[in-house]
């Protein structure tokens, strides 16, 4: 989803959140990429590896599933996702390259969620709103970037960390 400003440049919009009641753990990404955008998916450029983390710590392959379905299981586990930024104007898919981003309402939504209990950052551009996310429950964290962005951390070394997350949390074992 785009819409054209009176300057003519474009302004992308993100997705809804992915969130349950009984969410405990919200995952924050910064911007849906441009693959992401193009698909209306999260997570959608095949060399992110979200849906491969998540296969791996729930021992079902989430990337064979039908995107609906994938969202179903993530809710169904307590798990919920969306962005810090609600639209911005960016060239490509790096997060260097946002501009005039809007935030999300993140406390509105957290208000919304009486069991969340952890905010977990998808990277660094997500994390540069942590003062905020700090006030709202009472975990945060900062996780490895699943973008392909991110090749200085190993599949294995960003397992270790979202599990360590997901596990303090019931959401895998």
């Amino acid at each position: 989803m785009s819409a054209r400003l009176a300057s003519g440049s474009l302004r992308l919009l993100g997705l809804a959140p992915v969130v349950a009641p009984h969410t405990r753990v919200l995952v924050l990404g910064s911007f849906p990429s441009a693959a992401s955008l193009a698909a209306q998916q999260y997570y959608a450029h095949p060399r992110n590896q979200f849906w491969t983390l998540l296969s791996t710590l729930w021992g079902i392959d989430l990337r064979a599933l039908p995107y609906a379905q994938r969202l179903d299981e993530v809710r169904r586990r307590g798990l919920g996702v969306w962005d810090v930024y609600a639209s911005c104007r960016r060239e490509g898919s790096l997060d260097s390259a946002i501009e005039a981003a809007q935030p999300n309402d993140l406390a509105g939504l957290v208000q919304r969620l009486p069991q969340l209990r952890a905010i977990a950052h998808n990277g660094g551009e997500s994390a540069r709103t942590m003062a905020l996310t700090r006030t709202l429950v009472p975990e945060v964290v900062r996780l490895p970037s699943t973008s392909p962005a991110n090749a200085s951390w190993s599949l294995e070394r960003k397992l270790q960390a979202w599990r360590a997350l997901l596990a303090a949390h019931g959401l895998c074992a």
